[in-house]
């Protein structure tokens, strides 16, 4: 099968993976969250991968833009994720690793940025 290149980006997989994780865990939130907090953080988490790829192959600063918008998407991620945990629908621990993998996609979302306006 062949892949499309933005597949073969790092930040693209581990987006991937997140929202993997996103996913699992919101299927454990009460059922009447169903249509917000765990539509809104499906719909972020998704974003930064869809816009990662949305932007690849474009040109450097449309590409830039799409990052931006990931970007964006990752802080949502973050406003979800500490509602979660203040609602208790997140333990610490999966609170402390969500964030974690936050902050590693967004580093390498602005390392890409950065590199695109060299």
């Amino acid at each position: 099968m062949e892949k499309f290149n933005f597949e073969e980006l790092k930040v693209y997989q581990k987006s991937l993976i997140f929202i993997d994780e996103v996913y699992k865990k919101t299927k454990e939130f009460p059922k009447e969250e169903i249509y917000g907090l765990t539509s809104q953080f499906h719909r972020a988490a998704s974003s930064i991968a869809l816009n990662i790829a949305e932007g690849a192959g474009s040109t450097n600063p449309e590409f830039r833009r799409y990052l931006q918008i990931a970007l964006n998407s990752i802080k949502e991620c973050v406003v979800c994720t500490e509602i979660a945990k203040r609602q208790s629908f997140l333990e610490v621990k999966e609170y402390e690793k969500a964030r974690k993998d936050l902050s590693e996609l967004s580093k390498m979302i602005t390392s890409l940025m950065k590199y695109l306006s060299n």
